[in-house]
């Protein structure tokens, strides 16, 4: 059995996908602490506490403006003195944020083991995404134990000569994080959010989700894609929902180009079981987002991916998705094609995972394999 250990992240998208990994945590009563880097802040607030997930330590490190190299030096040297209070056994992070390389390096630096969750994907394009794609490598070269969501990422460390003792093949937490929120919203659950939407959304026209923060769209790329929108929307093609990004980079540039319009409701960022909920109604997504490409499928939603390349191609194998970059005419064909010809999966299971993730990782963590 491993020990002592010590679940780091710093973003939304991280705690979302540790919390299955903590509560089960938790239901096998193995020794476990919380450290949080604050990497977002008011977002990360609002799913640990959908999830009911109270941290041991947090960093408290994000700041206005706040650059990578700064960011990751905060994380290197206060988490030092964390791993030094709280001498585990395991760190475990999860994916590929600033925040998960600087942690597993600051581990590696002490002689810690390191889990890393959501191992083993890939683009091979140092530059999309930007700066994940160096994190996830940079962290398979010092990880102890690398949790592979699909096959496709086991087959890509095991080309990396990573040994194949060391990888388990789990499944996505994602797909459990969405299962445990789906169960809440059907058990009545909402929140002020949800109920302001209700008030804004038409429920008998058809619904985009459009969602957008990678940093090789932002500039021409987000322009593009809010011609595209203007044009879907003009054409009442559907009524659009936006939760723009508080980034300055992703908010003046949507804000400017799409206030006002009709059929388009720009959003503040929404919460956890906010998203599950828009996911739920949306009959279309577009979005540059990991997670989303991961959930989409579980809704039996087709999703417009709007990046040149992807590290979850499972979903565009399996017809969930389809990659269209940042191209106008390419982004109304596909989105008016979806829209009046609707795919049929016909229950399909999603690609990513079947909800059982959390339990095989604490499985492999309790047996100490």
């Amino acid at each position: 059995m491993i020990g002592k250990i010590l679940v780091c992240f710093g973003t939304r998208p991280e705690a979302i996908k540790m919390a299955p990994v903590i509560h089960e945590l938790q239901k096998e009563k193995m020794e476990f602490k919380i450290c949080i880097t604050g990497q977002h802040r008011e977002m990360l607030d609002q799913v640990l506490d959908f999830f009911e997930i109270a941290p041991d330590y947090d960093l408290d490190l994000m700041r206005p403006g706040q650059q990578l190299n700064s960011l990751g030096a905060g994380i290197l040297q206060t988490m030092n003195d964390v791993l030094i209070e709280a001498s585990p056994d395991m760190v475990l992070v999860q994916g590929d944020t600033t925040t998960a390389f600087m942690v597993a390096l600051a581990a590696y630096h002490r002689g810690i083991k390191i889990g890393h969750i959501e191992a083993g994907l890939r683009t091979y394009n140092h530059q999309a995404p930007f700066p994940e794609e160096g994190n996830r490598q940079l962290i398979s070269r010092i990880a102890t134990k690398h949790f592979v969501p699909t096959q496709t990422a086991r087959e890509n460390l095991l080309q990396e000569a990573i040994p194949e003792e060391q990888i388990m093949l789990t499944g996505n937490t994602v797909v459990d994080a969405l299962e445990f929120g789906r169960v809440k919203l059907f058990q009545g659950y909402s929140n002020d959010e949800i109920a302001q939407l209700k008030e804004i959304i038409n429920p008998d026209k058809k619904l985009i989700l459009v969602t957008g923060h990678r940093r090789e769209n932002f500039g021409n790329a987000l322009e593009d894609l809010c011609e595209a929108l203007k044009e879907i929307a003009a054409r009442n093609l559907a009524q659009i929902v936006f939760p723009v990004h508080l980034n300055p980079q992703v908010k003046e540039i949507v804000t400017a180009k799409l206030s006002g319009l009709e059929n388009i409701h720009l959003i503040s960022p929404v919460n956890y079981p906010c998203l599950l909920w828009l996911l739920e109604k949306s009959d279309l997504i577009i979005s540059d987002s990991g997670g989303i490409q991961e959930e989409a499928p579980s809704f039996q939603t087709p999703l417009l991916v709007t990046r040149q390349f992807s590290e979850r191609m499972e979903g565009v194998r399996a017809g969930f998705s389809f990659i269209v970059g940042s191209s106008k005419k390419t982004i109304i064909e596909k989105t008016t094609s979806l829209l009046t010809t609707s795919p049929r999966y016909n229950n399909s299971a999603n690609p990513y995972g079947d909800g059982k993730a959390a339990q095989r990782i604490v499985s492999v963590l309790k047996t100490g394999l």
